[in-house]
């Protein structure tokens, strides 16, 4: 594949940084692009209500896309793997296998998405006056379930040969033609709620057609010919093992995320207002941290098709290394700017718990790269259901489990808000226990 970085040879740290970086900006625009259709059209242009409505659907619509979105990771732990492994056949029926049920699953989403929205946000109460906009809302953006899968499917095979400026490439171009499809159904043709989905909907159609064209143009075996595609039931099934599980990890993060919401919640306007400012800040740091883990997996998984142990061992200590200092440096930067940046957006009140929010959860993040590296260098080796058990027991349950038990005996936001470096500082310390244990299994198989 042009273009893409060499993931067996050379120097680890000048590769692992080439390839991550583009990761790190794409993630970042994906935040500042949203939060342009959000806070910037919706919330200048149309009403508060609006905004409301859109931010009403967010869980829903990251428990249902992030859910299905976990079979990016096993299609490019597949593509890695037969690509390392030198089986030219194997790499090009992953890719139409890839394409073919990012479309299969795509529409199944779509069903699922008419069928159950209104019921969906219905249960999680939300408010008469935003309910019908926010139903329109979600109705229109399941529509792009086929577009995101099969753009996600598609990075993910870019990313598994070692090309992560081209995604990047294709999510700019599409986040710049949102921003400007968002406004001109808002503004031209006054649609409210409904331009925006609509603009956001087309643009997702955007960045699936120009990764289409790019595998298209491919002269090796990821080019994808329209002729050959098919579910290849092997493949399809190695992806299922990685990726549903990423898939139930996903949407069980969503859920714990739901309850600490609820709790925050709790505490009253002034508490949610400033989380939400600190969550938002938080945002930036995880995609500087979750760029490394999707480098871990290309590289440990191109290296494991190749049998090279002493390079996957390389490729987690860089990975390891990157993601620790942009945790904690970013972290540290998003702490001591607290009080310049946040009275531009929030009270005094409400600055305080962002500000504690920030000192107790950001500070600390370079724990929360730990975790993640170490998962990744797992599901790199093709172990899917592992890593995603120690993650649900030691963030997603132990989160929910520290709400009933410490949160309930010192009803304190402090109390709340340790609950993230503790449950980091446990599932790492598992995740790098059943890591050292993987790696010796493999060692094993391949000697």
């Amino acid at each position: 594949m042009r273009n893409s970085i060499d993931m067996i040879n050379g120097s680890f740290g000048k590769s692992i940084f080439r390839f991550a970086l583009p990761l790190v900006l794409m993630s970042m625009l994906q935040i500042l692009f949203a939060a342009c259709d959000d806070m910037v059209i919706l919330g200048l242009f149309v009403s508060t209500d609006a905004l409301a409505a859109v931010g009403a659907t967010t869980y829903i619509v990251n428990l249902f896309i992030n859910g299905f979105a976990g079979l990016a990771v096993g299609v490019n732990v597949t593509v890695a793997q037969q690509s390392g492994a030198g089986d030219r056949e194997g790499v090009s029926k992953a890719v139409h296998t890839a394409v073919a049920s990012s479309l299969l699953l795509g529409f199944a989403l779509i069903i699922l998405g008419q069928m159950f929205s209104g019921w969906a946000l219905s249960a999680i109460g939300t408010p008469e006056n935003i309910f019908e906009d926010a139903v329109l809302y979600i109705r229109i953006y399941f529509l792009s379930a086929p577009a995101s899968l099969l753009f996600n499917n598609a990075s993910a095979v870019m990313r598994a040969r070692g090309d992560s400026r081209h995604p990047f490439i294709f999510m700019t171009l599409s986040g710049i033609a949102d921003i400007f499809l968002c406004s001109f159904f808002v503004l031209a043709f006054n649609l409210g709620v409904a331009g925006v989905a609509i603009g956001t909907v087309s643009s997702q159609y955007i960045a699936a057609f120009l990764s289409v064209l790019y595998l298209r143009r491919q002269s090796d075996e990821c080019r994808l010919s329209l002729r050959k595609l098919r579910l290849h039931m092997r493949i399809f099934l190695k992806i299922l093992k990685i990726g549903i599980p990423t898939g139930l990890n996903n949407m069980a993060f969503s859920l714990s995320n739901m309850m600490l919401q609820g709790a925050i919640n709790s505490f009253g306007s002034a508490a949610v207002a400033g989380c939400s400012v600190s969550t938002t800040m938080e945002h930036f740091i995880y995609a500087a941290t979750n760029s490394f883990m999707q480098a871990v997996i290309s590289f440990t998984g191109q290296n494991a098709g190749a049998g090279r142990n002493d390079n996957i061992r390389k490729s987690v200590r860089w990975c390891l290394l990157y993601s620790v200092l942009a945790g904690t440096l970013l972290g540290a930067f998003v702490w001591l700017a607290g009080y310049p940046l946040l009275p531009l957006f929030i009270d005094e009140e409400s600055i305080a718990y962002a500000m504690q929010r920030n000192l107790i959860v950001m500070l600390p993040y370079g724990l929360c790269g730990i975790m993640e590296v170490y998962a990744g260098a797992q599901r790199g080796l093709g172990r899917g259901t592992g890593p995603t058990v120690i993650t649900l027991l030691g963030v997603c349950a132990f989160r929910i489990l520290w709400i009933n038990t410490a949160f309930q005996a010192v009803p304190t936001i402090t109390m709340l808000f340790l609950s993230y470096p503790v449950s980091w500082t446990i599932t790492a310390v598992a995740h790098y226990i059943c890591y050292r244990r993987s790696l010796a299994h493999f060692q094993k198989i391949t000697t």
